[in-house]
């Protein structure tokens, strides 16, 4: 017998596209007249879409309040986009072909997304991007896997991705906060292995059939760890930081699949 309803799957995907079809002019205009507008209106349009699908977020840790920031996060599904649009007044940086895609490119360029390609050797156009964005206040999401994982370990950062935390916007140090995204329950109990990618996307999944299915089941929680602030300065260069902000990712999504309580903060490494 099949976990997921078709019933409520598509009563609950119903609600998500008329609520996405009402506040696409509404996002398109703010992105025209108001910026800060254009910040704050995808913010309350992701938790929308998260109460319409029944997901819900706890938030663990302090948010970084510094503009702009880099926010690194792990990354295993489609549903991270709205989990952390929910909480972040950020743009996400995603490959280039996503731009392309029907439906989901539109709310990737009205999300204000930062499309780049992942495989091009030009790494220095990539960062004049992010220095562009930076330089306006505009922080940044970035997942740093370069891929989306399976939900229950961490893919190994790449070291490339950190050059954008050498960009000193203003002059200054940039801040970069690691984030721990932890699909850990479902309808209140402990979402194992077997259930996970039910939520999680990544491999070869086809997208549609997975949204369908994911969006007839129960009631999802989802821990965000937000972790301690730091800057490059604080490493010896950005494969240090690339390797601390994985240990952190790591250790956090660790303790929200096992339901343990937020850790004591650690000092950074000397």
């Amino acid at each position: 017998m099949s976990l997921s309803s078709p019933i409520i799957s598509s009563v609950r995907l119903t609600v998500y596209v008329l609520l996405t079809i009402a506040l696409i002019p509404a996002q398109a205009l703010a992105i025209k007249v108001n910026k800060r507008w254009a910040k704050a209106v995808p913010l309350y349009y992701h938790r929308l879409c998260l109460k319409a699908l029944r997901i819900r977020v706890i938030k663990r840790g302090r948010i970084s309040n510094v503009e702009p920031t880099l926010f690194v996060a792990n990354h295993a599904s489609y549903i991270d986009i709205s989990i952390l649009a929910s909480l972040l007044k950020a743009s996400f940086v995603a490959k280039n072909d996503i731009e392309r895609w029907p439906f989901f490119g539109l709310l990737a360029r009205l999300q204000r997304s930062i499309f780049i390609d992942r495989k091009s050797r030009n790494v220095n156009s990539h960062v004049d991007q992010m220095r562009e964005r930076l330089e306006a206040n505009d922080s940044i999401i970035v997942f740093p896997e370069g891929t989306s994982g399976d939900g229950n370990s961490v893919i190994p950062f790449k070291s490339a991705l950190f050059k954008t935390a050498e960009i000193r916007p203003h002059g200054e140090a940039l801040t970069v906060q690691p984030i721990s995204i932890a699909y850990a329950r479902l309808d209140g109990i402990a979402l194992g292995r077997s259930l996970r990618p039910y939520y999680t996307w990544f491999g070869k999944m086809g997208l549609v059939s997975h949204i369908f299915k994911a969006a007839g089941l129960g009631r999802l929680t989802v821990i965000v760890e937000f972790h301690p602030m730091v800057t490059i300065d604080d490493f010896e260069n950005r494969k240090a930081l690339s390797e601390w902000c994985h240990q952190e990712v790591t250790e956090g999504l660790a303790e929200g699949l096992a339901g343990r309580p937020q850790r004591k903060p650690k000092m950074l490494p000397a």
